[in-house]
């Protein structure tokens, strides 16, 4: 794939990111065997069992759960209430029976876990590297609990699944309208999207709407069956793919320490700006966030620093908390990726496009409080320009719950749209804003955007890429890594201590 032809990659979470396909087979199996061989005792014929191959394909694949209970009933003329989301797991309605499923379903998950394709996330990761939007959809509700559950919920700018399409009424494939969704959400033309699929039903949704690339996975080797519905290409794994640009692996760039020669000729005669990143630069990544605190050596090379350049911290954090965690008055800090700047002298700048948004925040967040304060467990947290809704105490049957409240009041607040964590939904304001633009607001309010001023951006993360390709041609960029990964950045670091080492040699300009 070429970055320059693409905007945004939609990924399907089963078959594609995990193999979640063949564990929803197994309980669509049990679930209606069990319903089946009471059917046929009670009507006194022979009990034909569901099969995966055709029936959990024809039938079931990619749907929503309530549609492959009609679908598959349907096949075999049987007919039953529909009932309502009330309905207790098991009883012979549309929504017993699916509740049944999704029961069964959650059972095998919690015991045994997910398998994730490595394939499909390293090439997630190297889509946002080179500045891609990514989507994940899924007829599944389940789709937050199994993302949670691998650490993969904050690899998607968008998240389309089977909450929101029971909310927003959209059809199940093979109608194109979750795919158009994510593309609306992601703010891209479907002609500049590509959409990754292993389900007939999926390449044809695609295939439809006239998506930019449809690639098949054919796992199972039905790489035929994928092309004439509509796949442009099919592929076994894709360990196949990759994306062309000019991005290089994070290791094979120079380290910023070994070439400081180098970036003392840039800086010869121009002032310095140093921005960091926090969490994984300044401090080691950790399981938490509350647990990411700055150690002292740190923090006494980046005060050194701050007595001769300007130094900065951009960071998603709430002004309020990353002011906490650091607890240094001579520099600037950045919140909520910008929104939020404050720093030496009284200096207090509110992002006017931000500021716009509080009515509505305040509003969100009232609904949220009342709809969901009920719940044990969960925490709806309150920063300036964002609303955190944490679930990871919370038991995971409520979680369907939870979502549909939060895109309820993203529906009444289309101002807002809805961003994710680790167990955790955001409601943020829906404008184009990420790191990059913060870091150039950030120039501008400072005035450090001239030539006679070098700038040096420090981070580790996905978000950070916005900022490196930002200092393309007018500063430096570095890159700090554990794992190699493709990255805009020029230089790299290993770790917070060689971040530390390099502060402390920029001290003698």
């Amino acid at each position: 794939m070429s970055s320059d032809s693409f905007d945004a990659v939609i990924f399907d979470l089963d078959g594609v990111v995990t193999d979640t396909a063949s564990i929803h087979a197994r309980a669509w199996k049990k679930m209606f065997d069990d319903f089946l061989f009471r059917y046929a005792n009670r009507k006194g014929v022979p009990f034909q069992p569901f099969e995966t191959d055709p029936d959990y394909l024809l039938y079931v694949d990619g749907k929503p759960r309530l549609d492959g209970v009609r679908s598959f009933l349907g096949s075999r003329g049987i007919e039953l209430p529909e009932g309502g989301p009330e309905d207790e797991s098991g009883t012979e309605t549309i929504h017993g029976l699916g509740r049944q499923k999704n029961a069964d379903f959650l059972k095998h998950v919690q015991e045994r876990g997910v398998e994730v394709y490595e394939s499909t996330v390293d090439l997630i990761r190297s889509v946002k590297k080179h500045g891609l939007k990514t989507a994940i959809i899924s007829s599944s509700k389940s789709c937050a609990m199994i993302l949670d559950s691998l650490n993969l919920s904050d690899l998607f700018d968008v998240r389309v699944d089977g909450v929101d399409s029971e909310m927003l009424g959209i059809p199940g494939k093979p109608a194109p309208d979750i795919f158009i969704e994510a593309a609306r959400q992601l703010k891209v033309n479907p002609k500049r999207a590509v959409v990754v699929e292993d389900a007939i039903s999926g390449v044809q949704a695609a295939r439809a709407r006239k998506f930019g690339l449809v690639i098949g996975i054919a796992r199972k080797g039905e790489k035929e069956s994928l092309l004439t519905n509509g796949a442009d290409v099919a592929i076994e794994d894709l360990s196949e793919v990759c994306v062309m640009s000019d991005l290089k692996t994070s290791e094979s760039l120079p380290s910023a320490l070994d070439d400081f020669e180098g970036i003392s000729r840039r800086a010869e005669g121009k002032g310095i700006a140093v921005f960091l990143d926090y969490d994984g630069t300044l401090t080691p990544i950790v399981e938490t966030p509350d647990q990411a605190v700055m150690q002292e050596d740190m923090r006494k090379a980046v005060i050194k620093l701050s007595d001769h350049h300007t130094v900065g911290i951009i960071s998603g954090r709430d002004l309020k908390d990353v002011r906490d965690k650091v607890r240094i008055d001579s520099i600037v800090y950045a919140g909520s990726h910008g929104f939020d700047i404050a720093g030496p002298s009284g200096l207090q700048v509110e992002n006017q496009i931000g500021m716009e948004f509080l009515p509505v925040l305040d509003k969100a967040e009232a609904e949220l409080s009342r709809e969901l304060g009920s719940i044990e467990g969960i925490l709806v947290e309150r920063k300036k320009f964002a609303i955190a809704v944490h679930y990871r105490l919370v038991n995971l049957g409520r979680v369907e719950t939870i979502e549909k409240v939060v895109d309820e009041v993203v529906v009444r607040h289309p101002e807002l749209r809805k961003a994710y964590g680790k167990k955790i939904f955001e409601l943020q304001p829906d404008i184009d804003w990420h790191k990059g633009r913060a870091l150039l607001t950030l120039l501008n309010t400072l005035n450090l955007s001239g030539d006679d001023v070098l700038t040096i951006y420090i981070g580790d993360d996905v978000t950070d890429e916005d900022a490196f390709r930002v200092l393309k041609g007018r500063g430096i960029g570095i890159v700090v890594w554990d794992e190699p990964y493709e990255t805009a950045a020029s230089y790299s670091l290993r770790n917070p201590e060689e971040v530390r080492e390099f502060l402390l040699k920029l001290i003698v300009f």
